[in-house]
């Protein structure tokens, strides 16, 4: 939009810079903040600036910077206005101060995040100064069309609606705009969240919504909504639902399997490739595989993802991803890798690990190169054991198979409270999902005598309470009370939580899914350091 200038005046320029990725900023963007004579940017008290942040690259030196400082967010005010009179005088002061350059002839570029006119900044400017300068809006990517490219969930297609809807509305309200239309996207969240969760659920669409928080960027958050803990949610999320036409063709939540094969049915016909046996190949044929340089070549890539932090996936595992052809996996751990348009994703159930080997296996035996994704290490408890078990079957001998690691969880909690597993310990699962109580509980006595560190996973869930609490029984038999125990939860991840406490301190219902435990031996210790934080260690040297 452009207004014809007054004068030799300035130019006035609401440049959007896009969700957060300075490459996302458009080139037109980018030359016109190279070129300005002043750079404007909204910024709250504390003078940080995400808007200048993204454009950082692109300012070049003598440009007069000027930060239009809000002076209130959503703390009170005593001005005699309230909050909106404080607000509408700091638009006009903040305009009275760009129309300053713009009369010295000097051209001014006020940064937008995301689009300027879509719920931005900036539209309060050019409001104020279009009528009197010649105004010229850039538009840049929305934090919606980022979301949904982080996800890999369209908006809309053919006649879907799609409504885009300011999380300040009252809950009711909200919830009678969601029942009504196809896609949305609800903005704004931070303090309303709770309310938009409560209006999600009201109109019967919570457990098809997703929650996207700085999208784009390095501290980028994205997962199922109903899951997010509203303390943890800042104002720069969004909640959307995606098109109904993609979650019906296996782009929904984890709990809807993505694919027709995980009911029974076989995979998609596809271009069979030449396939390599996984015993005949030789040392070549296994390399082009594992650095993905055969694209002839079918071949399943068991990844470890690492516990949560995307700094804890491996190079070797990036590569693999990245040359991926399908990623198939437990929908949450799907969701952890980024989107590749190139790629078809198959979430699926976490209860359906050899239906989801078959399938991966099944697919590269078609050729196609295929990256079945775990948490942590695939070797522990997760999907590396399932795919070879499946790939016994004569069908899928010749089909390559390659293990990657990951860093476990045990690890992850270790390193956060010190070193524990420092000498001799055991991983054990609580879980009795696939193998006896009995058996269980036999490992456990056995490693509780033999004075091993004891690293529990799937400790505890909400339909198993009761062999915690018989598991703590038998170590307090064998352990002194004031025994170290480390409880990490969500390592690694957004909610993540370490706390140390003691054998007989230890309470089971404080205990989940999402936790790991270590309990330590006799030699095991926590020690008080100077700044005042425990560390627990296990000696590398045991006693004669």
């Amino acid at each position: 939009m452009t207004n014809q200038p007054v004068g030799k005046t300035g130019r006035l320029f609401g440049v959007g810079l896009g969700p957060g990725d300075p490459e996302l900023v458009t080139v037109k963007a980018a030359r016109l903040i190279a070129a300005a004579d002043v750079v404007a940017y909204h910024a709250a008290r504390h003078g940080r600036s995400n808007a200048r942040a993204i454009a950082a690259g692109y300012l070049r030196e003598g440009q007069i910077e000027e930060a239009l400082i809000y002076p209130v967010t959503v703390e009170t005010t005593d001005h005699p206005g309230g909050y909106q009179g404080a607000i509408d005088d700091f638009y006009a002061e903040s305009a009275a101060r760009l129309a300053a350059h713009l009369d010295a002839g000097r051209d001014v570029v006020v940064l937008a995040e995301g689009d300027p006119f879509f719920y931005g900044s900036y539209m309060h400017m050019h409001k104020r100064l279009a009528g009197r300068y010649d105004a010229t809006v850039v538009p840049g990517v929305t934090s919606v069309s980022a979301a949904s490219a982080v996800l890999g969930r369209p908006l809309m297609e053919r006649d879907e609606v799609l409504t885009v809807l300011p999380g300040t509305l009252e809950p009711k309200d909200l919830a009678e705009r969601l029942a009504a239309t196809d896609s949305a996207a609800v903005m704004k969240l931070g303090r309303t969240f709770e309310g938009v969760r409560e209006a999600l659920a009201e109109a019967g669409r919570l457990d098809d919504a997703w929650y996207v928080e700085r999208a784009t960027t390095g501290r980028e958050r994205s997962g199922p909504l109903r899951d997010v803990d509203p303390a943890t949610v800042p104002y720069f999320s969004l909640a959307l639902l995606p098109s109904p036409a993609a979650t019906a063709f296996g782009l929904g939540l984890a709990e809807a399997p993505v694919d027709t094969t995980f009911n029974g049915t076989v995979a998609p016909e596809e271009p069979a490739g030449g396939l390599v046996s996984l015993e005949d190949a030789n040392a070549a044929a296994l390399t082009r595989f594992a650095s993905g340089d055969d694209r002839g070549t079918g071949g399943v890539t068991v990844v470890g993802l690492g516990p949560g932090a995307r700094h804890w996936l491996t190079p070797e595992a990036q590569e693999a991803l990245a040359a991926a052809d399908d990623l198939v996996g437990y929908g949450p751990y799907v969701d952890r890798v980024p989107p590749n348009p190139r790629q078809r994703r198959h979430s699926s159930d976490n209860r359906v690990e050899a239906e989801r080997a078959a399938f991966a296996l099944d697919l590269a035996k078609r050729g196609r190169r295929v990256a079945v994704v775990s948490s942590g290490d695939p070797g522990v408890f997760a999907m590396a054991a399932a795919v070879l078990e499946v790939a016994e079957d004569p069908q899928w001998a010749d089909v390559p198979i390659r293990i990657i690691p990951g860093l476990t969880a045990a690890q992850a909690v270790a390193s956060r409270a010190g070193a524990p597993l420092g000498h001799d310990f055991c991983i054990l699962s609580l879980s009795d999902r696939l193998k006896p109580w009995s058996v269980i509980e036999s490992r456990l006595a056995a490693a509780a005598a033999a004075d091993l560190v004891i690293a529990v996973y799937n400790p505890a869930s909400k339909s198993r309470r009761e062999q915690l609490v018989r598991a703590l029984e038998l170590l307090r038999g064998h352990r002194r009370p004031g025994t170290p125990v480390v409880v990490g939860r969500d390592v690694g991840g957004p909610a993540e939580s370490v706390r140390i406490t003691t054998l007989a301190a230890l309470d089971p219902a404080t205990i989940d899914m999402r936790c790991l435990l270590i309990i330590g031996s006799s030699q095991t210790r926590a020690v008080t350091r100077g700044d005042g934080t425990t560390a627990v260690f296990t000696p590398r040297h045991y006693p004669a």
